[in-house]
């Protein structure tokens, strides 16, 4: 693929992640680490509780790829192997001969989508981990493997792995999208209106097709340059992890790699740039305790304002536990509480948050986490406004 092909490339998988995100609402930075993710030739998790959106999204992104086979399927303990990647041909079997059907199955897959991935039987977990790890299938009948085109798997839980098996499964999924239900009043009302109102006519979703994803996946994503400087940051990053005991594999950190090569491809750079180093937060974290702690280290690398953000986050969660331990004061109580303590703090956190966001995008830095703390700062706004003084949550699109 020439130059220019690679550039449009980007430029309609930019335009595919605008539209997604203006579809899902509070999940712009999923869309875009999901699909730097398949640009990295890599596997990710979407960890969240039911009702998210997370196979609807799942779905909407791979079907933006024309051309590819799709698989879809939903695991549960009992899923026998052949199901996944190839039932026997019965007809086959009456003539005295055993062969699988692969054809619809996970073995001629470019794109996949395995819901309830930590479900996977004990039967189909060894096929499981070679088709993820290898891109490789064991015939039921012995025989030479057979080596699947799968580009990336898209995967999704409602809870971490409990099981050994299970976790094995966890290690391969390098990136972990943590998903929670909308925080902000004016979003949850547009969905809610959504449900009563008929939809709007729809219009061409953007697609690319498989030959440029390939191109861009074996090719173009990675050519892109990662400077001395980059190297010298993540070994810094390393350094800081390791001294609170966060420690990723060798493997993870070379794998992370190509995830910042492709996301400075999606950006329609040639080189990474300390930009790229937060899609890290996804990255180096096995349990979502530790997922603010890596965040933190990474911003303080990467984006100041985005690090001042989560320290306003943090005053925005010691409000709303002090608002918890109110909980059954009078009315009064309440109020003078508002008056000396939650207004102020929460007018500041939302105009520093605006200041931060300004600053931020005029230097061309990333706003996502800014984005994603003005969120927070305006659920617990709402909650304020509901609770403590009793007011119509609808109050909150007149933010001070």
């Amino acid at each position: 693929m020439s130059e220019p092909d690679a550039q449009t490339t980007a430029e309609k998988l930019r335009t595919i992640v605008s539209e997604l995100s203006e579809r899902f609402y509070e999940r712009d930075d999923v869309v875009r680490t999901l699909v730097v993710t398949l640009l990295a030739g890599q596997h990710s998790l979407m960890l969240g509780p039911p009702g998210t959106a997370k196979s609807e999204l799942a779905r909407d992104l791979t079907s933006r790829v024309e051309g590819a086979s799709y698989w879809e399927i939903l695991l549960s303990k009992f899923t026998a192997p052949t199901r996944m990647f190839g039932p026997i041909d019965v007809g086959a079997l009456a003539r005295g001969e055993y062969r699988q059907v692969y054809e619809g199955r996970a073995t001629t897959a470019h794109v996949a989508f395995m819901d309830e991935i930590f479900k996977c039987s004990t039967a189909a977990l060894n096929e499981t981990l070679g088709y993820l790890n290898e891109r490789i299938y064991h015939p039921e009948n012995g025989g030479e493997p057979i080596r699947c085109p799968l580009i990336g798997a898209i995967t999704a839980s409602n809870e971490l792995p409990d099981a050994d098996d299970s976790a094995a499964i966890y290690d391969r999924l390098l990136v972990r999208i943590e998903i929670g239900y909308l925080t902000d009043p004016s979003n949850f009302a547009a969905l809610v209106r959504s449900a009563v109102r008929a939809p709007a006519p729809a219009s061409t979703p953007t697609t690319i097709h498989l030959s440029e994803l390939q191109e861009a996946v074996t090719t173009t994503v990675p050519a892109v340059e990662v400077p001395d400087a980059m190297v010298d940051a993540i070994c810094t990053l390393r350094a800081a992890l390791r001294r609170k005991e966060l420690i990723a594999s060798d493997r993870r950190w070379r794998q992370a790699v190509g995830l910042l090569q492709a996301s400075a491809y999606l950006d329609g750079r040639t080189e990474v740039t300390e930009t790229d180093l937060s899609i890290l937060t996804h990255v180096l974290w096995n349990s979502p305790a530790e997922r603010p702690v890596v965040e933190r280290e990474v911003l303080h690398l990467v984006n100041p304002d985005a690090k001042e953000a989560l320290d306003l986050s943090d005053t925005l969660d010691e409000l709303e536990t002090q608002l918890d331990a109110m909980a059954g004061q009078s009315r009064e109580a309440l109020s003078d509480w508002v008056i000396k303590n939650a207004h102020n703090k929460l007018a500041t956190a939302g105009k520093r948050l605006e200041q931060l966001r300004s600053e931020a995008a005029g230097a061309g830095r990333s706003t996502t986490t800014i984005d994603r703390v003005t969120l927070r700062q305006r659920a617990v706004r709402a909650r304020v406004l509901t609770e403590a003084l009793g007011l119509d949550t609808s109050m909150v699109d007149a933010q001070p």
